[in-house]
């Protein structure tokens, strides 16, 4: 292998791929453009409910609940309506998220020792939120409880209790855009490296420049290499800058190594462009190659582990997620960036995304080989 023609061929590369002026904004713009919009909607953070409320006790009891809910901040009393078929018609139209219903003789069972039933009408459309908005009702609940049963019972009741007290490391304020934005990063290096991988090979030939390749001394190694190494240096760089803009933007600790996280990513994009590479020599179009990488990214996101877990997938479905790099990627970023964690930690995601990246890009290369033959 002689690394004079290597370089040649990078040179040419990085000429061709620049001189494209539709190309500059999907290296430098594109990525930023996406990270915000990402950033910003990828959020599983719950911080207004909106809340319409029917009182048909209308006691003072009946109040100081609705104003529990009312002086909490992510509950927004919108609508007080008189009529539960308003109410429905309001959840289905969704105009409200959230319905509080509390019936005639609320306060005169509370104050008799028996329990009060007060109706809560959540929209089940989005599961997900429902299941945030009953836990946040629930919250709101407990409290109301142990204020009136401090007040209607005043004698002092002696007995033993559990006092937990609750620590969450790594992400203290559960903030989602903490978990989200490191996967965004990953996310998107995957996607512009697959994308602009994928046309190396298949521009060559709509070019009409694949033939005169064919005939110089480059081996599929070399051409392989010189093919990977620009994208490797702008996926690189990339990397470093929509993490300063994860860092600066969207506020996201780092724990961890910088290096280690570039490391990684040196291994991951090995997977990631060998299989751009493997798409470009089975396709025959641009248009064709396009359509091929839906078919791998859709994939790798929904086995990745970005938004689902991968505990909660079906055994043989945890298996195959082994085959997916963005899996493994996804552990290190969330680990270097959350908790700090290096390599002594993190050597088996090192080794599994080594030995796929290993595999794909000897495939690409055999693949090359068998085509110039």
């Amino acid at each position: 292998m002689t690394w004079l023609r290597v370089r040649e061929l990078v040179r040419k590369e990085f000429i061709q791929l620049f001189r494209d002026r539709k190309n500059r904004p999907m290296l430098v713009i594109a990525p930023l453009i996406q990270m915000i919009l990402f950033g910003y909607v990828v959020t599983t953070d719950v911080r207004d409910i909106r809340v319409a409320v029917i009182d048909l006790s209308r006691t003072p009891d009946s109040r100081r609940l609705i104003d529990a809910f009312d002086g909490n901040a992510t509950f927004r009393i919108t609508h007080v309506l008189q009529d539960p078929k308003e109410l429905d018609r309001m959840l289905l139209q969704r105009r409200v998220d959230l319905g509080l219903q509390v019936p005639p003789d609320f306060s005169a069972r509370l104050r008799e020792g028996r329990t009060a039933d007060v109706q809560i009408l959540v929209d089940g459309s989005m599961s997900n939120m429902a299941a945030v908005r009953i836990a946040y009702s629930a919250s709101v609940l407990d409290t109301f409880n142990s204020q009136m049963l401090r007040e209607l019972n005043r004698r002092r009741i002696d007995f033993g209790e559990i006092d937990g007290r609750v620590r969450t490391w790594y992400n203290p304020n559960l903030d989602s855009q903490h978990y989200f934005v490191p996967g965004i990063v990953a996310f998107l290096v995957m996607l512009l490296s697959l994308l602009f991988t994928s046309m190396a090979v298949v521009r060559e030939k709509e070019a009409g420049t694949m033939e005169q390749l064919i005939v110089t001394p480059l081996k599929a190694t070399e051409f392989i290499l010189g093919k990977t190494i620009p994208f490797i240096l702008i996926a690189q760089a990339q990397m470093v800058m929509v993490i300063l803009f994860a860092r600066l933007w969207f506020r996201i600790p780092m724990a961890g190594n910088a290096f280690v996280l570039l490391a990684a990513s040196s291994i991951f994009l090995l997977s990631t462009l060998g299989i751009g590479l493997l798409i470009s020599t089975v396709s025959r179009t641009q248009q064709q190659a396009m359509m091929t990488n839906f078919f791998f990214i859709l994939p790798f996101f929904m086995l990745s582990g970005f938004v689902f877990p991968i505990a909660n997938m079906p055994a043989v479905v945890q298996w195959l997620t082994h085959l997916n790099p963005l899996s493994h990627f996804l552990v290190i970023i969330r680990g270097v960036f959350l908790k700090g964690t290096g390599f002594a930690i993190l050597w088996p995601q090192f080794l599994e995304l080594a030995v796929l990246g290993g595999f794909v890009f000897a495939a690409a290369v055999r693949r090359f080989r068998k085509r110039i033959d």
